[in-house]
């Protein structure tokens, strides 16, 4: 574990520049998505009259888009932010998993423990690369280090390497929860918002039907474009964020799973030869 330090510095480093993303991404898919609400959905090209920009061409779907209001250049921002959170979380678990397949390099580490070639297996961490190989060859690295011990007994031993490969996931795992949060707060924050939308416009329509004598049928048809644009938007939103935050977990419980797996063969492996 003498490289414990250098490892627990070099995932310090990595947390903060995950930090630093995630503080950039948020104002910048903001901006991007007022600019698309402005200068695409707001483009003159989309309205009948485009000084005023209140009546949206037939079939025009950005015009119908911008006629939602303020809440839909955040609600874009946030599909921006879904879409580039799920991204970076799937590469970042893409290199834990490592570049091989990962159920067919625990079946090697596991074919290698019961045949004992402890260095074997060491060697199919280094090909296969990524956090889970890390963990599992921290493990094999004290179990090396426990055939040469004469101070403890066997059952002391296999203490030693289960805490070793749990210290390892430590640093490792929680690396790739992160951001996951704001996915996750972005399921709820959608809805809210297009909740929020989809309320100021039928304000805004029955506001229309108030009218003494004849209703103002602009203003009734702008407040119920408003309510549904906004409600489609949000709902999109959320749609998204759950489906990729149960496939990002998913993923993660499945390296989470490889982990103990191997932990639990490499343990037992050196209670059996070592009784």
């Amino acid at each position: 574990m003498s490289n414990a330090p250098k490892t627990a510095a070099v995932k310090k480093e990595s947390s903060s520049a995950s930090g630093l993303f995630s503080t950039l991404v948020i104002p910048i898919c903001l901006i991007i998505g007022v600019l698309i609400f402005m200068f695409v959905m707001g483009d003159p090209a989309n309205f009948t009259d485009p000084l005023e920009k209140h009546h949206p061409k037939p079939n025009n779907y950005m015009g119908m888009a911008y006629a939602g209001g303020v809440i839909v250049p955040i609600l874009v921002g946030m599909l921006l932010m879904v879409f580039v959170f799920s991204v970076e979380r799937l590469i970042v678990i893409g290199k834990a998993t490592g570049s091989g397949n990962l159920d067919s390099f625990i079946k090697k580490i596991q074919g290698l423990l019961n045949s004992n070639n402890i260095e074997g297996a060491m060697s199919e961490c280094d090909k296969q690369k990524g956090s889970v190989a890390n963990v599992i060859k921290s493990g094999l690295t004290k179990y090396r280090e426990m055939e040469v011990d004469q101070k403890m007994d066997t059952e002391q031993k296999c203490l030693a390497i289960q805490k070793s490969i749990e210290e390892a996931t430590t640093l490792e795992m929680p690396m790739l929860e992160q951001n996951l949060t704001i996915i996750a707060t972005l399921v709820s924050v959608g809805t809210l918002l297009g909740l929020m939308g989809t309320v100021s416009g039928m304000i805004k329509a029955f506001a229309g039907l108030a009218n003494s004598g004849a209703p103002d049928q602009a203003a009734l048809a702008n407040g119920i474009s408003e309510a549904l644009i906004n409600t489609l938007t949000g709902i999109s939103t959320s749609a998204l964020a759950i489906i990729m935050y149960n496939v990002l977990t998913s993923k993660i419980d499945k390296l989470t799973y490889a982990i103990d797996e191997a932990g639990f063969s490499i343990v037992q492996t050196y209670a059996s030869t070592h009784k």
